[in-house]
Formats: C-alpha cells, sequence, structure tokens
C-alpha cells in the first residue's frame, strides 16, 4: 500500500512552520531542502516597492534571496499555523503572523495563507497572501 502523498505534504509543512517558528525564521535551509530546484515563489504583494522581499521568484537561489530580503526587512514576532488544507497536489496553510520592520521598528499582525503545489514530494509553487497595505504601512516612520 503506498502512502497517501497528500497526508505527506501536510506533514512536511507542519514540520517546516513548527521549525521556522521555533527559529523566528532562521529555518531557511529546511525550507529550501523541501523545494525544486525550478520553484517558483509569488506574493499577493508583486513587486511593491516596498516589499522588496515579496518580488516574484524562480528557481532555489532566488528562493534563498527571498528569505534573505524577508529577514534583511523584518524581524519575526510570532508565526502560528492553524489550518492546513490539502486536495491532490495542493496544501493551503492559513496562519496568523507577527513581524517588526527592522527599519522602522512598527509591527504588524496580519492573517497568512500560502498556497503549495507539490510535484514529486517536492514544492514547486508557493503562492503567499498577507494584508500587504499594514505590511506597507509598518515601512513607514510613525
Amino acid at each position: 500500500m503506498n502512502p497517501d502523498p497528500t497526508a505527506h505534504h501536510v506533514e512536511l509543512l507542519r514540520q517546516a512552520y513548527a521549525l521556522w517558528h521555533e527559529t523566528r525564521g532562521a529555518s531557511v535551509d529546511h525550507w529550501l531542502g523541501l523545494m525544486s530546484g525550478d520553484v517558483t515563489i509569488r506574493s499577493v504583494a508583486g513587486a511593491q516597492p516596498t516589499l522588496q522581499f515579496a518580488n516574484p521568484r524562480d528557481g532555489l537561489a532566488e528562493a534563498r534571496h527571498y528569505f534573505t530580503a524577508l529577514a534583511a526587512e523584518w524581524e519575526m514576532v510570532q508565526f502560528t499555523p492553524e489550518e492546513f488544507i490539502a486536495q491532490g497536489d495542493r496544501v493551503v496553510v492559513l496562519s496568523r503572523c507577527a513581524f517588526r520592520n527592522r527599519r522602522t521598528g512598527r509591527e504588524v499582525e496580519s492573517p497568512k495563507a500560502d498556497v503549495f503545489r507539490f510535484r514529486e514530494g517536492k514544492i514547486v509553487e508557493v503562492m503567499e497572501y498577507f494584508d500587504t497595505a499594514a505590511a506597507a504601512a509598518a515601512c513607514q516612520p510613525a
């Protein structure tokens, strides 16, 4: 009997998010190890000038740059996954998170949804959704 790949994908993401929270975003190599070499990362924020980390990313080197840019701009305060919804090759993770902008010191809390697509056990697509207006506002001095 073959194990259910959807359940396996959910378990991989549960472990990755637990580590992400525990390390306050320092588990980049773990995340990259889950990704395919041709991974794409997209954000609802697109290419907003105030949210540079959210620029479109293609491939593992660019995926690493996503994490590097995120850590350069933001300090994680908390990240709590609340629900994992899986069907076929996709897993949606609904979370609550809070980050502090390193330049302004302003904190933003937001619901967050990450949509993953897997191929042959590896993440090939990531699309993230969060409160971009609140994040952009936190980039502005008080």
